[in-house]
């Protein structure tokens, strides 16, 4: 009786890890079609509001309809379950927090490059990660997001964006701050409207030499609407 007790959870853990990897496989995307998949989902999932609940409290995040194919692949995966005990894996105060990685199981597509000169990092933008290796036309991973944090730019600072900036944008950054240093690098698809102050407690949280969080700080992704 003792082993066949012991064979049956076995098998259920088993049966549970084929579920599991069955169902990540899910998020995969044929080889050339990345740009029509999205596209297509992007038609028939028009949901532009986000919430990421942590432990710290709950981030809200509205998705832009300028990046329709990162938008498209944020909703995806998180109606696939793809980000499901999910960790913020890397924080930086006074610049961003990022997570969304599962190793051993990313998908095996980029999300083309949505670059625009409009979406800047400024306070509370969400933007995607990106792989440096192999990758010219600086498009997206398909997974690993960030939030930034940011800082305020003094008017020393300001001095040396103006040639980059409008004097628009340089208020914006004085006022709100931001990671100017990402502009025209990652896609911006995205911004905070609520949790702020939530993103901040991540940041702060005590790391080790990788910018790793000591404690793991996990997070769920919910679509709203």
């Amino acid at each position: 009786m003792m082993n066949c007790g012991k064979n049956f959870w076995i098998f259920l853990f088993a049966l549970a890890l084929l579920v599991f990897s069955c169902a990540k496989k899910d998020v995969n995307i044929e080889a050339g079609k990345v740009k029509a998949v999205l596209e297509q989902y992007g038609k028939e999932n028009p949901e532009h509001e986000v919430v990421v609940h942590t432990s710290e409290g709950d981030i809200f995040l509205q998705l832009f309809d300028e990046t329709l194919l990162h938008r498209a692949n944020f909703i995806r995966l998180i109606k696939s379950g793809y980000y499901n005990n999910s960790h913020f894996y890397r924080v930086v105060s006074s610049f961003m927090i990022q997570g969304g990685s599962f190793e051993g199981l990313k998908p095996n597509y980029l999300v083309p490059n949505e670059i625009n000169p409009k979406l800047l990092h400024l306070r509370g933008a969400l933007a995607m990660a990106r792989y440096d290796e192999n990758n010219p036309e600086l498009n997206s991973s398909p997974s690993e997001f960030y939030i930034v944090q940011g800082r305020r730019f003094l008017n020393e600072d300001l001095t040396d964006l103006s040639t980059k900036y409008t004097p628009e944008q340089l208020s914006l950054f004085a006022a709100e701050g931001g990671a100017p240093n990402l502009d025209g690098k990652y896609t911006v698809f995205g911004k905070v409207t609520k949790g702020m102050e939530v993103v901040e407690k991540i940041a702060a949280a005590h790391t080790n030499t990788e910018e790793t969080p000591d404690l793991k700080i996990k997070f769920s992704l919910e679509v709203i609407k």
